[in-house]
């Protein structure tokens, strides 16, 4: 038995940041953040708007793809560094705000890895029975970034990404292989330090900024170039399938010389990567379900296709999951 891609969904917010607009706010310029990230802009939530606001709308939008009513789907797995609230998980209001039943549902933090780390739960749960399961990759990056820091603060984007995720006996169809991993030895190098157990919210973690996101860029491009080509190397071991196969890789979408850089390890031209980080910048574990739903639409995608996705996130974690479409 194989899980499949029945369907997908996305949203992002209406309002759009530009790297213009950036220059206004940050000591930046346009140029400065296309020549190191490949960025142009970015969608940016209102402060109504909430994680699951945006994972309620992709989330909806999938079950219309897969053609399926809200009160088939069997289980909810969503990734997100940005949760509406430490608890209840966002997951559970999705399910509620949708119509779903009363069932499994949770979310997971594996930062930009989250989408496939949730296919891979997706993919165990459906061989031991479950169907239709939900997953969603949905993030308000913007709520938690700096907007003094103009290393991170250029970089981050909202959006909502979800994947009905089906049985299917034809062995031919759907997720082939997967791998994945995590070293939570670097995790300094990316993280929020304040609003959790070890440093809980205070006058003090405020004034000291420690609820907006911390990173050491040089260190975790490095890292995430390494072991986003191990992900993929390793996923294709495990399927007996070569690069030369892959009709399109879909990386997460962090950094244009990350992606180039991954491409190039495995010896896959750029016209078979898909990129759009031009669009949207990161948004985490929203950008490979974005991704995607935005190649199928454009037609990169058939039917047969190998789609190579892979991603690098906080923890550190990183994976990579291949489909035959």
């Amino acid at each position: 038995m194989r899980a499949y891609i029945a369907g997908l969904g996305t949203y992002v917010p209406e309002k759009v940041l530009t790297n213009f607009d950036l220059e206004k706010i940050v000591d930046t310029s346009d140029e400065w953040i296309r020549t190191r990230s490949g960025i142009r802009e970015r969608h940016i939530a209102d402060e109504n708007t909430a994680t699951s606001d945006l994972a309620i709308i992709a989330a909806k939008r999938a079950m219309v793809s897969a053609g399926i009513k809200p009160e088939e789907i069997g289980a909810i797995i969503l990734g997100t560094a940005t949760p509406d609230m430490l608890f209840p998980s966002t997951a559970c209001i999705v399910q509620s705000q949708i119509g779903a039943r009363q069932i499994m549902s949770f979310d997971i933090s594996a930062g930009c890895s989250g989408f496939l780390y949730g296919l891979g739960i997706a993919e165990s749960m459906i061989k031991n029975g479950y169907d239709n399961i939900l997953v969603i990759g949905a993030e308000t990056l913007s709520k938690v970034m700096d907007f003094t820091d103009r290393s991170t603060c250029v970089l981050f984007g909202d959006g909502a990404g979800a994947a009905v995720v089906k049985k299917s006996n034809n062995p031919d169809r759907g997720i082939i292989a997967s791998y994945f991993a995590s070293d939570g030895s670097d995790w300094k190098l990316l993280h929020q330090p304040a609003g959790g157990s070890r440093i809980p919210a205070s006058e003090e973690s405020v004034r000291k900024r420690l609820h907006y996101i911390k990173m050491e860029g040089n260190e975790v491009f490095k890292l995430a170039v390494r072991a986003m080509i191990e992900s993929a190397i390793k996923t294709l071991e495990q399927a007996n399938v070569s690069s030369k196969d892959i009709a399109l890789l879909i990386p997460h979408q962090a950094n244009i010389r990350i992606i180039e850089a991954t491409a190039k390890r495995l010896d896959i031209p750029m016209d078979r990567v898909f990129v759009n980080l031009d669009k949207y910048g990161n948004t985490s574990a929203a950008s490979i379900p974005i991704a995607l739903a935005e190649a199928l639409e454009q037609g990169k995608i058939k039917s047969g296709d190998y789609v190579l996705m892979v991603a690098f996130g906080a923890g550190f974690t990183w994976g990579g999951v291949l489909v035959r479409m």
